[in-house]
């Protein structure tokens, strides 16, 4: 398991234990993490579980694909360095402690 913390715009944190091979995206939903609608189920078909993730872990995820990077052009205050889709991110105990920040809203 790794614990994943979810920051809300607000400040408010949500840590979650998330079973490696699960996304970050479905740890926040099915845990009832609110911020991330993830209105496609996970098909990187939408920007609605659009992160934040800090310089310091992109090196230990996954290198983002161009589908991702075509979805993120619809996505809410997007920071080229930070932003990607939680749907793509694959946990793997390597995530351990990874904190992710969630935008005001998604679109």
């Amino acid at each position: 398991m790794a614990k994943i913390t979810y920051v809300e715009f607000n400040g408010t944190e949500h840590t979650v234990d998330v079973k490696p091979g699960m996304t970050v995206m479905e740890g926040a939903r099915d845990n009832g993490i609110p911020g991330i609608e993830a209105d496609c189920g996970g098909a990187c078909a939408c920007s609605t579980c659009h992160v934040y993730v800090p310089a310091d872990w992109s090196a230990k995820i996954p290198s983002m694909e161009p589908m991702e990077e075509d979805m993120l052009d619809f996505a809410y205050e997007v920071k080229p360095d930070q932003s990607r889709l939680s749907c793509q991110i694959k946990v793997t105990d390597d995530l351990d402690g990874l904190k992710v920040n969630l935008p005001e809203r998604q679109i």
